[in-house]
């Protein structure tokens, strides 16, 4: 018996389905990340709009707020002091040896200036939030999405984004210069204790060398960068929320966009945040 012959078209098929998948997704994707842009843009401006409004006519929910701040703050304190011991006392041991060689351990105090307050303590803030407060934001919101409790709000005639974004939004833009606070104080003094016990570095010119480097201006910026990382995660884990769909799956869903999204607009906005510091207030000594 003679082998049976491959049909050229039914070789070609397969893979012009998968051309036409490929091209399909290369042509519904773009448009399909403009208007989750719009959308993120729309939610972002109602956000502010009712926190104005609410606030002046004294209708902002106190009770809803400080809730959320405590429930906010029991999932990123304690984190974010567990990961700035390891931010600064890495600072200061990869900076050290190479001070140690060329024998400049009085600045060691300037590792730590230009490391943790200027990139560590905001960067390790945002991605806290990204991490730890997205993902509850994004899971409450969305366990509420597929539980139909969004839209028997909106039927009663109150606005979600007042009623449930609105008060996240404030406790999150409230916690975030905390964490960045409690982040560099206790990056700078992990650095202090290594530089001053392994590196044997004096803890007057540690301190010295850190003001010298350190400016207000860099405390200004990296508060500024921890409160613009703290509303895009807000906006974006509440607009995943809101919108996930599917069951349990589309609140995974949900989390998990709202997570990586997050993560890289905080890059990005650092970047952003950092050239125009750069530009505008180069570095130089105090």
């Amino acid at each position: 018996m003679s082998a049976p012959t491959a049909v050229p078209g039914a070789v070609e098929r397969p893979a012009r389905a998968r051309f036409a998948q490929v091209a399909g997704y290369l042509r519904d994707k773009p448009s399909r990340s403009l208007a989750t842009i719009g959308r993120s843009a729309r939610l972002g401006g109602n956000v502010l709009r009712f926190c104005v409004t609410d606030t002046l006519s004294g209708r902002l929910a106190l009770r809803e707020v400080v809730e959320q701040m405590w429930k906010l703050l029991k999932v990123t304190a304690l984190p974010a002091l567990l990961m700035a011991v390891p931010i600064g006392a890495e600072v200061s041991v990869q900076v050290g040896g190479i001070m140690n060689q060329v024998g400049a351990n009085s600045l060691a105090g300037a590792a730590s200036g230009l490391g943790v307050v200027g990139q560590g303590a905001p960067m390790a803030a945002g991605l806290l939030m990204s991490g730890a407060a997205a993902s509850a934001i994004a899971s409450d919101l969305g366990a509420r999405a597929i539980r139909e409790e969004i839209e028997a709000i909106r039927v009663m005639g109150i606005d979600p984004v007042q009623r449930l974004v609105v008060p996240r939004f404030i406790a999150m833009i409230a916690i975030a210069p905390m964490l960045c606070i409690i982040i560099i104080a206790a990056g700078v003094a992990a650095g202090l204790l290594i530089s001053a016990n392994v590196n044997d570095v004096v803890p007057g010119s540690f301190w010295q060398s850190f003001g010298a480097f350190a400016t207000p201006t860099d405390l200004v910026f990296s508060v500024v960068k921890s409160l613009l990382f703290a509303a895009t995660v807000v906006v974006i884990a509440s607009l995943r929320g809101l919108e996930a769909k599917g069951g349990p799956t589309g609140v995974a869903n949900a989390v998990n966009a709202s997570v990586v999204l997050s993560v890289f607009c905080i890059f990005a906005t650092n970047l952003l945040v950092s050239q125009l510091q750069l530009m505008f207030f180069p570095a130089r000594l105090a």
